[in-house]
């Protein structure tokens, strides 16, 4: 009876219930979507409000970005473009294959055919690279910095010979600016055959060139054309001067001292040396080559 009594009750009351709870949840969740919808009405976040305090853990609120408006094609950078090759390397390249496929199937399979056409094809290459050298050369000739053969030393005859005579003459002035500070080292034996060949040169190179040539006997013996030849005194030791004759470029106030050659040299192969050791290009070729001794 009891149970029966109080149903009606309950199931009355149950209602009401239900009805305010859903209520208040739809009143919560509308609250939520008008503050989301606002950002000025959003709560602070926690880390700012001493109540909640820095141990309660909440993830920031989304915030609102604006989409990045799509960008134009006009906007977008041109796609690189591979660069054009000229027509004429194109036609030199599959030139180039095909003479090499036809010479291949030639020297593979050598029939008359086979090697008729790879000929052909040859002296088309050959008289077209002569054409081409046969420009070049009227080039040249039009163009005198592009001359090969006004570069250097001359092919022709006659301008070889004014050429040499234009170059010794320079090397001559050459040695004679050395002959004010620096001297030649003349080493010998006195029964060295080449050494007795070898001295009248020297002498008249001396006469004629205006630098003092040192004779300096290893054995002590005496030279026809240096009668104040001196006595080696160990410095022939100290330049390692294992074969005579030999030549050395002094110069006595600073020590320095370089080696011209060894043997028999004729008179241009003495102003050629001398002018290249002593030039700046060449003590930079072989700066080891000059050494500095104490000079008595």
């Amino acid at each position: 009876m009891h149970t029966l009594a109080f149903r009606p009750v309950a199931h009355l009351l149950a209602r009401p219930v239900v009805s305010l709870a859903a209520a208040l949840l739809t009143g919560i969740l509308a609250s939520a979507a008008a503050l989301a919808q606002d950002p000025a009405t959003r709560p602070a976040p926690y880390w700012s409000d001493a109540w909640r305090g820095w141990h309660f853990y909440e993830d920031p609120l989304p915030e609102d970005q604006e989409a990045p408006p799509p960008a134009s094609p006009s906007s977008q950078p041109p796609s690189p473009q591979a660069p054009t090759r000229a027509p004429e390397l194109i036609e030199f390249e599959r030139l180039q294959k095909t003479l090499e496929e036809y010479r291949n199937i030639a020297i593979m399979r050598p029939t008359e055919s086979n090697v008729r056409r790879y000929m052909e094809l040859e002296a088309l290459v050959v008289n077209q690279a002569s054409f081409f050298a046969d420009m070049a050369k009227r080039v040249a000739w039009a163009t005198p910095e592009l001359d090969p053969t006004l570069q250097g030393r001359p092919v022709n005859a006659k301008a070889l010979e004014v050429f040499d005579e234009t170059e010794r003459a320079e090397r001559s002035r050459t040695v004679a600016e050395l002959g004010n500070d620096h001297v030649l080292f003349f080493f010998y034996r006195s029964d060295c055959p080449y050494c007795h060949a070898f001295a009248p040169t020297l002498q008249a190179f001396q006469e004629q060139h205006g630098i003092q040539v040192v004779a300096i006997s290893i054995d002590g013996g005496p030279m026809p054309g240096f009668p104040d030849a001196r006595r080696d005194n160990g410095i022939a030791n100290t330049l390692q001067v294992s074969q005579v004759p030999a030549v050395f470029l002094a110069q006595p106030f600073t020590g320095q001292i370089t080696p011209i050659g060894f043997g028999v040299l004729s008179e241009s192969q003495l102003l050629e040396r001398i002018a290249i050791v002593s030039s700046p290009e060449g003590q930079a070729m072989l700066p080891g080559a000059t050494r500095q001794i104490a000079l008595p």
